[in-house]
């Protein structure tokens, strides 16, 4: 006799397998446009500026009385 079908394990598959896919398509996107502003001649982004958008202060932090 045959199992039973486990719908919510077919179903996680399925989502890993998207997020899988979504997250290789973000990355390539990623290279794609880093690739890009090498061409153009622009310093790519950095790991710490890429998360958040902003650029480091040159003149550092500022004190705060």
């Amino acid at each position: 006799m045959a199992f039973r079908p486990n719908y919510n394990q077919a179903r996680g598959d399925r989502d890993r397998a998207k997020q899988q896919k979504k997250q290789e398509k973000l990355r390539r996107r990623e290279e794609d446009a880093a690739q890009r502003k090498i061409d153009r001649g622009e310093a790519p982004d950095t790991e710490d500026t890429a998360e958040t958008g902003d650029a480091p202060d040159p003149a550092g932090p500022v004190p705060t009385q």
